[in-house]
């Protein structure tokens, strides 16, 4: 079985930062058009003609194939943003159902244990020292606790379930001027 992962902020960012790109090749393809599609002839002879002529014909082809990468460009960019979007609604409609599911099977039980079934522990807040919470009794990874303010110790990180993987524990803080900062964090069990 394989699984697809898409973080769809990164990739509507991705065709964001492309369309700006495309936006600045435009400008600077619009302004080498002025000079090089329709070159003057730098003498009255046939040499100058020609010379100009020869040149003005490759800022044609240029801008010719710059047309073509523009509208390659913007169909990249549509197509970018097109697949940010089908994947962010697919895992919303995935997410729903699923999601009210696992509350009906976590929440009798997180309210007599104070720790899900399935499900993975939150992280501790980075520079708190807070452990991490548990993961699922059942199925679950254990939070990573937060690193430690400066010369305290940084958090424990959350037990796993049955299936998973204890969180880490966070980073000890470190020392002022003068002085030994604090210790890690114990890992999760």
């Amino acid at each position: 079985m394989s699984y697809v992962i898409a973080a769809t902020d990164l990739i509507t960012a991705a065709a964001a930062d492309l369309a700006n790109i495309g936006s600045t090749l435009n400008a600077a393809n619009a302004t080498a058009s002025v000079g090089t599609t329709a070159m003057l002839a730098a003498g009255a002879d046939e040499v100058s003609a020609a010379i100009a002529a020869l040149f003005s014909a490759h800022g044609q082809q240029y801008q010719a194939l710059s047309a073509q990468a523009t509208a390659f460009h913007e169909q990249f960019v549509q197509a970018l943003t097109a697949g940010a979007r089908a994947y962010g609604s697919a895992e919303a409609a995935a997410a729903s159902p699923l999601q009210s599911v696992l509350d009906v099977i976590n929440g009798p039980i997180r309210q007599l244990t104070g720790r899900p079934l399935i499900g993975n522990g939150a992280n501790g807040a980075p520079g708190t020292g807070q452990d991490g919470a548990p993961g699922g009794w059942l199925l679950g990874n254990g939070g990573s606790g937060g690193s430690g303010p400066i010369g305290q110790k940084g958090g424990n990180g959350g037990a796993a379930g049955l299936f998973g993987t204890a969180g880490a524990g966070g980073a000890g803080g470190s020392a002022h001027l003068v002085g030994d900062g604090g210790n890690g964090g114990t890992g999760g069990s």
